[in-house]
């Protein structure tokens, strides 16, 4: 009867040892420490660097917005965060500051 509990994979009752609870931790710790090393860092260095690029922008600059609208900055209102970003002659508009995606030239 023991060899069939022992083929079976499991041991016999009242007998065993515990081990490390640690080592059963283990395989959790890392998981979170690739997903922090593969998505996480990653992320927050891209976030970064684009807070970066929005606090460095000037009047004259070539822009592309999130929604993909290519513009020249025509002035910075620094109080509200506005950008205010030239897409055509004539033709002005208004943006949050958060909306650029990214510099195209700097001038």
């Amino acid at each position: 009867m023991n060899h069939i509990v022992m083929l079976m994979g499991g041991a016999p009752a009242g007998g065993g040892t515990a081990g490390n609870p640690i080592l059963g931790f283990l395989p959790l710790i890392a998981i979170i420490l690739i997903m922090y090393l593969l998505m996480i860092r990653p992320q927050a260095k891209k976030q970064k660097e684009h807070k970066a690029m929005l606090a460095a922008l000037k009047k004259g600059d070539r822009v592309v917005t999130a929604g993909g609208i290519f513009g020249t900055i025509a002035g910075i209102k620094e109080n509200e965060n506005i950008v205010i970003v030239k897409i055509a002659e004539n033709v002005k508009v208004e943006l949050s500051r958060g909306s650029i995606g990214q510099v195209i030239q700097k001038s």
